[in-house]
């Protein structure tokens, strides 16, 4: 007989019932079988006893369980949860892990999800980790430890920091078996994939890219963090009309023009490079007009340059059309011509 959320609470209330009355009684009361969920703060004041004492008790209780549901049919649960762990490569996240099994056995009530969680966490095959500030709760096979977990999610903050910017998955988690190898031998991608899954300050996007939550680029909030992530998604100069067009397909959320175009004009992260076409300063582009461009240019070239290398030099920073380009050279204030097609920065000496 398939389970279904009525024969799994009357076949974990009967284990239940094989307890002493306060681990039934604290258990209950953790995962909010007969009214809200409780803490264990909540619990021990209830009792005049210490959180690590109720905590203690927990244990004692959930080890029972674990030794009686493999006699129920409740055993199929933990079968079923040492199967997902292993397809996750040894370690997945709680909230990934139950909702898992709960689409499998076709579940959707709270206290189906809360059961399951105790049911999996007497399962002797499998361990719940320890609350940890910055982490997800997650569930692991006894083989894969916690200075594993830990070396993993290093290594990729390490190279992410250095940097500086979003990396394709693949290449970050080359980097991490190479630079771990020494120190565990190999190491599969599911395992560092599932890892990263665990840490709040990793945030993955579209299945290719990853990197740090603080970042806000892989998981924008604002418009300035959506232009920004729409740029670096596209690698190229874009029409403010054409960001907008993408932000509000992307994220399915409408926008309006005259909003992203006031965004880009007063945010110092976003460089004009043409007519109403913007770059990311992080990219090598400066502000300026395009006479501050050609200054620039022959501040680095160091001598007189001809106006097909100007012209060249300049259209690899602007958008714009030669004629404006040949019309700055024209600029006798700051430009001089020394030869039939050669032209340089006017002396400030003159």
């Amino acid at each position: 007989m398939p389970l279904t959320a009525w024969t799994l609470l009357e076949d974990f209330t009967r284990i239940l019932s094989s307890l002493t009355v306060k681990e039934r009684s604290v258990i209950s009361r953790r995962i909010g079988m007969n009214g809200p969920r409780e803490t264990l703060q909540e619990i021990g004041d209830d009792y005049d006893i210490t959180r690590e004492r109720v905590r203690q008790i927990e244990d004692v209780g959930i080890q029972k369980i674990g030794r009686i549901v493999k006699s129920t049919p409740l055993a199929s649960i933990q079968d079923l949860g040492k199967e997902i762990v292993m397809l996750h490569g040894g370690l997945v996240t709680r909230n990934t892990l139950i909702n898992a099994i709960m689409k499998d056995l076709k579940m959707n009530d709270y206290s189906s999800e809360s059961i399951i969680d105790i049911i999996l966490q007497s399962d002797f095959g499998i361990q719940k980790s320890k609350p940890q500030l910055g982490t997800r709760t997650y569930f692991h096979l006894p083989e894969i430890n916690k200075k594993l977990v830990d070396s993993i999610h290093k290594e990729a903050v390490k190279a992410l920091k250095k940097k500086g910017d979003i990396m394709e998955v693949s290449v970050l988690y080359d980097a991490i078996k190479v630079n771990l190898f020494p120190l565990f031998g190999k190491i599969e991608t599911l395992l560092i994939d599932s890892t990263l899954d665990i840490f709040l300050d990793i945030v993955k996007g579209e299945e290719k890219f990853i990197g740090l939550e603080k970042w806000k680029i892989l998981n924008p909030s604002t418009l300035k963090d959506k232009t920004i992530y729409v740029l670096k998604k596209r690698k190229e100069p874009m029409h403010f009309i054409d960001i907008t067009n993408t932000i509000t397909e992307h994220f399915r959320s409408p926008v309006k023009v005259s909003t992203i175009h006031n965004e880009l004009i007063r945010n110092s992260e976003f460089v004009l490079i043409g007519r109403g076409i913007y770059v990311l300063k992080d990219w090598g582009y400066k502000d300026g007009t395009v006479l501050d461009v050609i200054l620039e240019v022959f501040q680095k070239a160091g001598g007189p340059l001809s106006k097909e290398e100007i012209m060249n030099r300049v259209l690899k920073t602007r958008k714009v059309k030669e004629t404006t380009i040949y019309m700055n050279l024209q600029n006798k204030k700051y430009i001089e011509r020394v030869g039939r097609n050669l032209y340089q920065a006017k002396s400030t000496n003159q």
